[in-house]
């Protein structure tokens, strides 16, 4: 609910969340929007997945993690990451460049 209440902060229409792997993997096939953040692991899934589903649509998203970085599995390492604890100020700068690099 914090990730939410920030997203709207910024102005966001927030698609989710989803609470489990099946319904992201829906949202990620039919929704539109224009960055997904991932939560590594929803209900104890794994969400690569969905992950590949939004890579095949060349969409944007950031992984959100306790893990950092180094708790991405390949070939994703390269998305951005927000690590967990993350303020507002650290997620809008990092959806603000998953976006910009998409479009670039």
């Amino acid at each position: 609910m914090l990730l939410e209440d920030m997203l709207l902060d910024f102005g966001c229409a927030v698609v989710g969340p989803a609470a489990r792997l099946s319904s992201a993997l829906e949202m990620a096939a039919q929704e539109t929007f224009e960055v997904a953040i991932l939560d590594v692991n929803v209900a104890g899934e794994p969400i690569y997945p969905v992950a590949e589903a939004i890579a095949k649509r060349d969409l944007p998203l950031v992984f959100s993690t306790g893990y950092g970085g180094a708790g991405i599995r390949e070939p994703f390492r390269d998305r951005p990451v927000v690590q967990k604890p993350f303020s507002q100020a650290e997620l809008k700068r990092t959806l603000i460049g998953a976006i910009r690099a998409a479009r670039a």
